[in-house]
């Protein structure tokens, strides 16, 4: 149940300009908290969705690292070390950290909201 004016996180399913799936995670304030690679197939990229929703509680799947600029990012990983999502850029360490357990609380119940039709 979402509470009056709050918008519950949801994932979007899109098409890029490349032809490719991609899926991003919003959270509630519309701000994107994750995003996918490119796929070239549609169900490829809902394997992800799923992948990244039973992946996202484990704080062991997640991999802290700073980006090619030096600031800090993360990737969440699958069991088998498959990069399935990336963060944006973060100003700072404890803005990532916040990202990732803003990821780790909406990822499981988030809704999928095709757009690719």
């Amino acid at each position: 149940m979402e509470e009056k004016g709050i918008m519950a996180a949801k994932f979007e399913l899109y098409k890029d300009k490349a032809g490719e799936y991609r899926f991003r995670l919003k959270a509630g304030n519309g701000e994107i908290i994750l995003a996918s690679e490119g796929y070239t197939k549609k169900d490829s990229a809902q394997h992800g969705i799923e992948s990244v929703k039973q992946n996202a509680p484990d704080d062991a799947r997640y991999e802290r690292k700073d980006a090619k600029s030096g600031k800090p990012m993360f990737n969440l990983k699958a069991r088998n070390g498959e990069v399935i999502g990336t963060s944006e850029q973060y100003e700072s360490v404890a803005g990532r950290d916040h990202g990732i357990e803003a990821v780790k609380k909406a990822a499981p119940d988030a809704t999928v909201h095709d757009l690719t039709h």
